[in-house]
């Protein structure tokens, strides 16, 4: 049985993420700061038959990081896919005109950082077997000027470009770097729309299966104009 690690994991597109790929013979491990709505997710994914566990960590710390997967290991031997997409920070989104220092700093040590701590946890395991799956989810202003996500913006274009980097490195290596821009305010599950949870859930299933297009807006030609709400 495959793992699948999600960091910062949460009860809505995370848990539809697990859920996909759980139904699909992965176990699941579950990282966020949150034990109680961890243990709800969990106790969640066995009434559905899927194997899963939670792991603490603030992503923040690099120290708390690298213990949720060095524990992830020991419980489940290793990670085959990680999905990346903590909702963290301490500022709101900020327009580009009421920037500070403090407001950019958070939001980059907050995605960017966090998200090398991240996989330079995870990555000399996937190198040593020439394969591997690493999955971020991000906003639209990752790939698109939206002056109102003045602070997420500069993160998320940042993690942009280090993911488009991984992605060039780590191709031919058998290991494979995927990155969507979610274009959509994410409803409630089980309406079978676009913005249904549980459909990008899939839709990431399908993608690391394929692994054939590694970055793509979704829905696919959105832009920050015709945002699904």
């Amino acid at each position: 049985m495959k793992t699948l690690a999600i960091i910062g994991a949460g009860k809505g597109l995370g848990m539809s993420i697990a859920k996909s790929f759980g139904k699909n013979d992965f176990q699941v491990a579950l990282v966020a700061r949150n034990a109680a709505k961890l243990q709800e997710m969990v106790n969640d994914l066995k009434a559905e038959g899927v194997v899963a566990s939670y792991f603490i960590a603030d992503i923040f710390s690099k120290e708390q990081i690298e213990q949720a997967i060095s524990n992830i290991k020991a419980q489940y031997g290793q990670i085959d896919v990680l999905e990346f997409s903590p909702t963290a920070g301490n500022y709101p989104p900020t327009s580009v005109l009421e920037l500070t220092v403090e407001n950019v700093r958070d939001a980059f040590e907050a995605n960017v950082v966090s998200a090398i701590q991240v996989v330079s946890a995870v990555l000399p395991d996937m190198l040593a077997k020439n394969e591997g799956s690493i999955l971020f989810t991000t906003g639209l202003s990752a790939m698109y000027p939206v002056p109102m996500m003045g602070n997420i913006g500069i993160a998320l274009s940042g993690l942009r470009n280090y993911v488009a980097n991984l992605h060039t490195s780590l191709a031919a290596q058998g290991i494979f770097v995927g990155h969507r821009s979610l274009g959509l305010l994410i409803k409630e599950s089980g309406t079978g729309a676009i913005n249904d949870p549980d459909v990008i859930g899939d839709m990431w299933y399908q993608a690391y299966m394929d692994k054939t297009i590694w970055e793509e807006e979704y829905p696919k030609g959105v832009t920050p104009e015709t945002i699904v709400f």
